[in-house]
């Protein structure tokens, strides 16, 4: 991510507008961006300030280059970087040890050999104490390594890998300054509480109708006081959003002189994300009992992962749902071969949320170690039989009437 003094923004008619690099308005870039890898790529022993200066060079006499994009690129290749870092008090030492040693030899001693001459009583060679003489300085470290920029796939790299984490990091750069957060999405419901989880964000969830939520974020911070610390939660937010599809995000943003504006992105602005794209399954027997299902069978359709019960902060977001064609909807969930401590919480989530329909496959092996059936309970060994959760979803027709499309309403 870039610090706040890197961010580049307009404010537009209460819109919130980050500097993103495009094709069509900014088609030198890829050349800049190209130009700067390379000096990173062959840039290993040159000091960190050195590389900066170089890649900067590169950029003269580009009209459309505010200042901060070129520090931009730096930072973001310095982060894909190792520098050599001494240990905390090595420089200090060295340069101690090195000038003691220079003044006792005194000027008259040739420089080559004044230099051979201390390599020699510290045990090391020359380039190498000159390489460290300054490293406890940022701007003088060496290079060690870097690797470059590429997707989780490798599908984006080089240039383009480049302006594209650019273009991410601004966006994230403007909600240091978010208030709150809204996300509508109508796929991968379960990616985006689980990573709003672990960015510490609080959460209310709101159903717009059959397939798509809405995610109010926030989290205690906000409430009290408006900090950084928790617009830098925001930001690393975004990437887990960006890998997911179908999404809407609106933030609140407070402007430089007090006031607040709108950040407004969604899926389509083509923003990528480094992150891998959620799976479609989270395992294979999920995926096994999909496939043999299909999409539909008996009236009922197999939709993945399209429904989210919440309860406070506490989400759930069961693996299937089975929705009739009369309107009836049955929540699918497939129990895995998991720990004690995992059977545990999953059944404290099931009966958080025993008030909806919600069918249930169980090992056999979980069942004999004591988990109980119910009538709603599918035993399997290696995937749920598709028969077997047919059988359930008969008797809901029986006992709901769904024989046809004008059966009973939605649970």
């Amino acid at each position: 991510m870039l610090t706040r003094d890197l961010a580049i923004v307009r404010y537009e008619r209460g819109r919130v507008v980050p500097d993103l690099l495009r094709r069509e308005t900014h088609a030198r870039y890829p050349a800049f961006a190209r130009r700067m890898l390379a000096v990173y790529r062959a840039g290993t022993g040159r000091g960190r300030r050195d590389l900066h200066q170089e890649g900067e060079r590169g950029f003269e006499g580009e009209a459309d280059c505010d200042p901060r994009r070129v520090r931009a690129f730096c930072r973001l290749l310095d982060q894909e970087s190792e520098f050599h870092t001494p240990a905390r008090g090595e420089g200090a030492a060295l340069r101690l040890a090195v000038f003691t040693r220079a003044a006792a030899l005194g000027t008259e001693v040739a420089t080559e050999e004044l230099r051979a001459t201390i390599a020699s009583e510290l045990g090391r060679p020359w380039p190498e104490v000159e390489r460290d003489l300054y490293s406890d300085a940022p701007g003088l470290q060496p290079l060690v390594a870097f690797r470059g920029f590429a997707d989780w796939q490798g599908q984006l790299a080089g240039p383009e890998a480049l302006l594209s984490c650019y273009n991410v990091a601004q966006v994230q750069a403007c909600l240091y300054q978010a208030e709150r957060m809204t996300v509508v999405a109508r796929d991968d419901f379960k990616t985006i509480l689980r990573y709003a989880k672990l960015a510490g964000l609080l959460h209310e969830i709101r159903r717009l109708g059959a397939e798509r939520y809405r995610f109010d974020l926030a989290g205690p911070a906000s409430v009290l006081r408006a900090t950084r610390r928790y617009g830098v939660r925001f930001a690393c937010f975004l990437p887990a959003l960006l890998a997911c599809r179908g999404w809407l995000l609106e933030a609140v943003v407070r402007t430089p002189w007090g006031g607040r504006a709108r950040l407004r992105i969604s899926s389509r602005l083509g923003l990528r994300s480094r992150m891998p794209a959620p799976s479609e399954f989270d395992s294979g027997v999920e995926e096994r009992f999909a496939r043999a299902f299909g999409e539909v069978r008996e009236g009922w359709r197999l939709l993945r992962e399209a429904e989210v019960l919440w309860e406070g902060q506490t989400a759930f977001v069961p693996d299937f749902v089975f929705r009739h064609e009369g309107g009836r909807e049955v929540l699918f969930e497939i129990v895995g071969f998991w720990t004690p401590r995992y059977l545990e919480r999953k059944r404290e989530t099931l009966a958080k949320f025993s008030s909806h329909r919600i069918l249930v496959a169980v090992p056999r092996e979980t069942v004999r170690r004591g988990w109980a059936p119910s009538r709603d309970t599918v035993v399997y060994t290696t995937a749920p039989r598709v028969e077997d959760v047919l059988e359930v979803l008969r008797r809901v027709v029986e006992e709901d009437g769904l024989d046809s499309p004008g059966g009973a309403g939605s649970a």
